[in-house]
């Protein structure tokens, strides 16, 4: 009898067992929730953070120094659960249940897929600097030397030049790269004509696209495919290459007369933040963003700040194209999702050598 009951409560101790293990693997989305809300119990809170691939060393800095000033403020312990993704691919992870407290995006308009899953709220434009925490412009790297002589986006054009640029489909940094190669086309259209010409701006893009070597997920993957030797060219963010060359690559960046200004935009994600009880911490989190000290570690990894304090004492790192155009310049970014991205725009006329 007392085998049968040792065997008994074996069985009822393996069974519990396998029911906690099978708890313990839920998906990282599920128990993100649950993390949060048991750290709100206790000393503890965890905040999770959903990023775009390119900012991932400027906030992979700035987490201890806002963690640090958090716990002299509060006496709270902030964890940090982080991923990194492509813009397009980060927005469309968030909207289909991963719930980040806190995204940083490449562009406005994955904000703007959030805001109609009713995630963000429609004034999150209302932050400082309409809710943008960092700038950059969209330049051009070579190999060390420029040894194909490039000096701007015309050049890209000719035979035997091999292009880098990720894939506007599910990276934000495409879209600015493609919006700047569109625009610098309008641009010299306006030179040449007198006024804006969108079918000679495609024909550019086309004649830059043909000379693509491959359309990566990410501005990261497409960075790291150019170190590792594809192409001669990259088109990309400047704070990408800047980076790169602060830790010892050997690059040149090349500033294009006609690209285009980058605004880069973070935002509190209200429906998980409200669900984890993460609200107060959240919203000091993306506060923190706008400060001088967070702004220096965007500056140091190459981006352009928005605060403008620290701009100022950067000015001379950054020099301004004489052709600088915004995204108000081709139309607004509502403009900019119909005429280039929709189903039948520009940019898939280009894939589709229409």
């Amino acid at each position: 009898m007392t085998m049968i009951r040792t065997k008994l409560l074996l069985s009822v101790l393996l069974a519990v067992s396998v029911i906690l293990s099978a708890c313990g693997n839920q998906s990282d989305t599920k128990s993100t929730a649950s993390a949060s809300a048991v750290s709100n119990d206790g000393k503890d809170i965890t905040l999770v953070i959903g990023a775009y691939s390119v900012a991932k060393d400027a906030i992979g800095e700035i987490l201890p120094k806002f963690q640090a000033e958090w716990k002299a403020k509060t006496g709270q312990n902030v964890k940090f659960q982080e991923s990194y993704e492509a813009s397009g691919t980060q927005a469309r992870a968030i909207a289909g249940g991963f719930e980040a407290d806190v995204t940083v995006l490449s562009l406005e308009g994955d904000i703007d897929k959030l805001v109609k899953a009713g995630l963000v709220k429609d004034t999150w434009r209302d932050e400082p600097h309409k809710g943008m925490i960092t700038r950059s412009i969209v330049v051009l790297g070579t190999r060390e030397g420029n040894p194909l002589g490039i000096h701007n986006f015309n050049d890209l054009t000719k035979p035997d030049v091999k292009v880098l640029y990720p894939n506007p489909k599910t990276s934000g940094g495409a879209q600015w790269d493609i919006n700047a190669i569109y625009g610098a086309g309008l641009k010299q259209s306006e030179r040449d004509e007198g006024k804006k010409d969108p079918a000679a701006a495609k024909v550019f893009l086309q004649a830059v696209h043909q000379n693509v070597e491959s359309l990566d997920k990410s501005g990261r993957a497409s960075m790291a495919a150019f170190e590792y030797g594809v192409g001669d060219v990259i088109v990309t963010y400047e704070n990408e290459l800047l980076a790169r060359m602060a830790k010892g690559a050997k690059y040149e960046v090349v500033i294009p007369d006609d690209t285009i200004l980058i605004e880069n935009p973070a935002a509190v994600v209200d429906q998980y933040v409200d669900e984890h009880g993460t609200r107060k911490v959240a919203e000091a989190f993306l506060a923190y963003l706008w400060t001088p000290e967070a702004q220096e570690v965007f500056a140091k990894n190459g981006f352009r700040p928005v605060n403008e304090q620290v701009m100022a004492e950067q000015v001379s790192e950054y020099p301004t194209p004489k052709g600088l155009f915004n995204i108000d310049y081709l139309g607004g970014w509502s403009e900019v999702r119909k005429s280039l991205y929709s189903s039948r725009g520009i940019w898939y006329q280009v894939l589709a050598g229409i």
